[in-house]
């Protein structure tokens, strides 16, 4: 495909007003918009996937609180990650036919400095889907801040969901002893320990988590990976071994409706004894980080060692804002992506 043969003109999603609780469809509008060519130095990509993640859902309102993360903007485009092909170039860095992954959202085309697309090698994966992950914070939290190793008992919280599915398995893929998961049905509990190599997995709704988390690791774990805070993040303390990591990478329960989420209590007194080291964590995709986790992902993916856990949402861009409200509902597990071409 080249210049010529492009669209004028391509679809994109906006944010039509700010959210208070949960999004929905009128929250967002979908417009046609220009495909704009490339100038001296920008590339023209056209989106083959994009990805939507839990932590959208915060940058939507008024005041959303996450200075290092750009908040969405009413009337325009969310940012997010997307994979696509370049298909017009005025770069030297970039030719056409170039695979790339970059955080330009919810859009068919995407036209800017070639510096913001990362140039990745197609043949690393079954297909461009692989690329887009959660992988990145995944491993950047298990690897780097927790630095899980041997003789480790892991507790992943939220495990089915698209950080979660992979927190575990790099964990277990890094020698790990025991890695534990906990989910929100039976059906999510089922698949942790089936598909994604689970030592164990609990429900949370089937009662006290502390109490679950207690009988599954009854000499303290040493490590927990916290996507959900609230009770899960306050029975972790009370079932951690002494030394315990707990590195903190997000707070779902807060994301979908239950505000005393982001606030759970500490016990001070247990971290205290238990010498507890808490390590809140972001990660910002730098290439750096995009680069370590793709090299690793590769070869575990070729050892067996790890599988991708994955939703694609067919629909083209129109099918976006679905997906997020979905997502948030609780209605898929693993990542979530929306197919647009």
């Amino acid at each position: 495909m080249t210049a010529q043969t492009l669209p004028a003109t391509g679809k994109e999603v906006r944010l039509a007003r700010y959210v208070v609780n949960q999004p929905a469809k009128d929250h967002f509008e979908v417009v046609e918009v220009d495909v704009a060519q490339p100038t001296s130095g920008n590339v023209l990509v056209r989106n083959l996937y994009l990805q939507v993640t839990a932590v959208m859902r915060d940058l939507m309102t008024e005041d959303p609180g996450l200075p290092m993360m750009p908040a969405y903007k009413v009337g325009e485009r969310p940012w997010g990650g997307a994979v696509g092909v370049v298909v017009a170039s005025e770069s030297p860095d970039l030719a056409v036919g170039d695979t790339v992954q970059h955080m330009d959202g919810w859009t068919e085309f995407s036209t800017g400095p070639a510096a913001q697309y990362f140039k990745v090698d197609p043949s690393w994966y079954p297909g461009p889907e692989y690329f887009l992950n959660q992988g990145i914070t995944a491993y950047h939290g298990m690897a780097d801040v927790a630095e899980v190793g041997e003789d480790d008992v892991v507790f992943v919280s939220n495990a089915a969901g698209g950080v979660g599915s992979l927190a575990g398995q790099i964990a277990k893929a890094r020698g790990a002893k025991r890695v534990i998961g906990s989910a929100g049905s039976a059906e999510k509990v089922e698949y942790l320990t089936k598909e994604l190599g689970y030592d164990a997995a609990f429900n949370y709704k089937d009662g006290p988590v502390v109490d679950q988390l207690r009988e599954l690791a009854p000499d303290g774990i040493n490590v927990f990976f916290d996507l959900v805070g609230g009770e899960q993040f306050e029975a972790a303390v009370q079932a951690s071994a002494q030394g315990a990591r707990l590195v903190l990478g997000g707070a779902v329960s807060a994301q979908t409706g239950n505000a005393e989420g982001a606030f759970p209590k500490l016990d001070i007194m247990a971290g205290i004894i238990r010498q507890i080291v808490i390590k809140p964590f972001s990660t910002y995709h730098t290439p750096e980080q995009i680069q370590a986790w793709n090299q690793h992902f590769a070869q575990w993916l070729q050892e067996g060692k790890i599988v991708l856990p994955y939703t694609v949402v067919e629909g083209g861009v129109d099918a976006a804002p679905e997906a997020l409200t979905a997502l948030l509902g609780g209605a898929y597990k693993g990542n979530v992506l929306v197919k647009i071409s």
